[in-house]
């Protein structure tokens, strides 16, 4: 069942996530491809393939091609699970306050550097969303650390997802997080957010309008980190910019 939480509060990209895992009996945020079904996708803000929202869906995308239910290999079921949590991150309704406190506060914003590293991977850039997944997956964030283990477990890494699948558990007696308060605003248009998880359920690989990936596109990036190559770096405008595409 959901967890209850006052009136006034509101839920944050990790609580949001960890609540909708627990819909479906979801251990540790662990098997994200199955929400569908259980319909917990609606109940993160993203309507379901149906109705007049088809019109939006891309060309490429066929009504009777689901989402695999099994998968060729460990590896493939990781990378198909990625991009489906990926996709609820941008997708949440925290999403977009998280990543303004990255931007805008001087400290450190686990779930703002979780939506980022997010956005970073739908656009094809892995190592620099390994590089915010392990800043989030530092300063407590287990949904980075889920996604650095699903990373890793697709790219045949089993001993480095083995830890990161440890980093993200939680221990029975372990406090909840405190919840942060947020505003309305979506972090995507609600079109671009729709088709994000409408191509998920087709089998395709997640994708942003060019629009959007240009805002992306332009982010200043940071000269080549040894272990993670060039890192993008979010800008004080980027919510806005992101906001504004069309």
């Amino acid at each position: 069942m959901w967890h209850t939480r006052p009136a006034d509060r509101r839920e944050t990209v990790e609580t949001l996530l960890s609540a909708a895992a627990a819909v479906s009996g979801i251990d540790d945020l662990a098997g994200f491809r199955d929400l569908d079904d259980a319909g917990a996708l609606s109940a993160l803000g993203a309507s379901r393939c149906a109705g007049a929202a088809a019109d939006r869906v891309p060309r490429q995308v066929r009504a009777d091609q689901g989402a695999p239910s099994t998968y060729p290999s460990a590896r493939d079921e990781a990378t198909h699970e990625l991009q489906l949590a990926c996709a609820l991150v941008v997708n949440a309704a925290a999403a977009a306050a998280s990543l303004e406190r990255l931007v805008n506060d001087h400290h450190i914003d686990p779930e703002g550097a979780l939506v980022f590293a997010c956005l970073l991977h739908i656009t094809g850039r892995t190592d620099a969303a390994h590089f915010w997944w392990h800043f989030g997956a530092g300063a407590g964030s287990r949904t980075a650390a889920y996604c650095l283990y699903l990373s890793h477990r697709r790219n045949g890494e089993y001993r480095d997802a083995a830890y990161w699948r440890e980093q993200a558990a939680h221990a029975p007696d372990e406090e909840r997080r405190s919840v942060a308060a947020f505003d309305e605003k979506q972090l995507l248009p609600d079109a671009a957010r729709h088709n994000l998880l409408v191509q998920w359920h087709s089998g395709l690989a997640p994708t942003l309008p060019t629009a959007l990936e240009s805002v992306i596109n332009r982010l200043v990036v940071d000269s080549d980190d040894e272990d993670f190559g060039e890192i993008p770096r979010p800008s004080p405008t980027l919510v806005q910019d992101l906001g504004r595409a069309e």
